[in-house]
This record gives C-alpha cells, structure tokens and sequence, in this order.
C-alpha cells in the first residue's frame, strides 16, 4: 500500500495537471515520460521514483519540497 503523504502528493499534482488542462499525454511529452507512467503515476498502483516525480513537477511548472520530520518520543 502507498504511503499515505506520497498518495496527497500525487492528488495535488492531478489537481495541477487539472487546473493547467492538461491531459495525461501532454504531461508525458512535458516531462519525457510515457503516458502510461503517468496513468500508473495517478492510479497509485506504485510508489514512484523521486526522478518521475521531479519530471512531473518541473513539467507542471511546479516546486516539491521535502521537508524532515522529527518525531521526539
């Protein structure tokens, strides 16, 4: 099962890739990805590699930043 912050994640860049009306074929070309990763990308079937994810991001004109968490018990 994916992980639940990387699944809010790509819910955001769905809605992105929504608000610029895009389809999955163009953000494929935009990032030089194949429209099929980008439909597994969505599905959440598998988390994806960092490298796919920063292609969608910079493709969407978009930032993602990773933020450490620190748990104190």
């Amino acid at each position: 099962m994916m992980n639940e912050n990387c699944s809010i994640i790509i819910d955001r860049l769905i809605e992105e890739r929504h608000n610029k009306g895009m389809t999955q074929k163009d953000l494929a070309q935009a990032a030089s990805l194949t429209q099929s990763v980008i439909a597994r990308l969505e599905s959440k079937k598998a988390t994806p590699q960092l490298n796919t994810l920063l292609k969608v991001v910079s493709a969407l004109d978009c930032s993602l930043e990773v933020v450490p968490i620190v748990q104190i018990q």
